[in-house]
């Protein structure tokens, strides 16, 4: 009688290539975990590559969490240029007699777009619209014209411009997307912009120095390369959970505690050992109760 191998719960922080989807890497990854659950923190292109951090077992409750955090990229954009994928996978078009800007004006227009901004996401994106993906209507050559929406720009800097070619190093809020950043900075300066490139170099705590190549990863190596649970709270005020307490959260109850913090809205809990039990909130005067059970033991 055959036992089916068990994978134990954990993250993945993966530098997917240039060329497959997303989905493609994740499948890699499901293959070789199977029968655990897997997903992914956050969607990235077929032309860019980067940290692409992939969820394992308990650890796809916590995608959210990892969703949430703030992202850092290296976008490359060819100014006098448009595409109706704002990237260079669509048809790119030259402009005639597109202005040239000066390294000082780009700098300007790339600070005016620091804060919190109003970003009309690309046609061409995976958002849906009446059920349907974005990019299936506009293949089929229906208008699509989706709203705009609050994203933050943390920051922003001009790391190397030399007409056409300008590179962007970009720190933002989850939901952001790099190519319309490029199309809106260009717009204001009365041209227009492509991607040619986009490196995701930072989920959260997870670094694009310590991603793993995709194509390393085997049935017998995938445990070793998971990372704690953890990770994907870092920014949540932690207590230490008794065997006694870890009991009633795993069923379900709260325990006697009082939060660590007094405006603490989630709690990372964790055993004796120190992995990731359960997210805990206030329920009540000095309880705590379980908001996601993680424990796999």
């Amino acid at each position: 009688m055959s036992r089916t191998r068990s994978i134990p719960s954990g993250l993945l922080n993966l530098n997917k290539p240039a060329g497959p989807t997303s989905r493609e890497v994740v499948d890699v990854v499901q293959r070789l975990a199977r029968p655990a659950k897997v997903g992914h923190t956050g969607t990235l292109d077929p032309l860019a590559s980067g940290v692409l951090v992939v969820a394992v077992g308990a650890a796809t409750r916590l995608v959210e969490y990892v969703q949430q955090t703030r992202k850092r990229y290296r976008g490359t954009f060819l100014l006098g240029r448009r595409s109706p994928t704002e990237d260079v996978q669509g048809e790119v078009t030259l402009l005639e007699n597109a202005p040239l800007p000066a390294a000082e004006q780009v700098r300007a227009a790339a600070g005016a777009l620091l804060g919190r901004i109003e970003q009309r996401p690309p046609a061409y994106s995976a958002l849906k619209v009446g059920g349907r993906r974005a990019y299936e209507l506009a293949r089929q050559g229906q208008h699509v014209e989706l709203a705009a929406r609050p994203v933050t720009i943390y920051a922003i800097d001009v790391s190397r411009y030399a007409y056409p070619e300008m590179v962007l190093e970009v720190e933002s809020s989850g939901g952001t997307y790099i190519r319309s950043l490029g199309r809106d900075l260009a717009q204001s300066l009365r041209t227009e912009a492509v991607m040619s490139a986009l490196v995701r170099t930072a989920v959260g705590p997870f670094r694009l120095e310590e991603a793993l190549d995709p194509g390393t990863l085997t049935g017998e190596n995938l445990a070793a390369h998971l990372l704690p649970m953890l990770r994907a709270v870092e920014a949540l005020p932690r207590v230490v959970l008794s065997d006694a307490e870890l009991a009633r959260v795993r069923n379900g109850l709260a325990i006697r505690r009082e939060p660590p913090a007094p405006d603490a809205g989630e709690i990372a809990a964790v055993d004796g050992r120190g992995r990731l039990a359960a997210i805990l909130c206030p329920r009540g005067a000095g309880l705590l109760g379980p908001l996601r059970n993680l424990a796999t033991e």
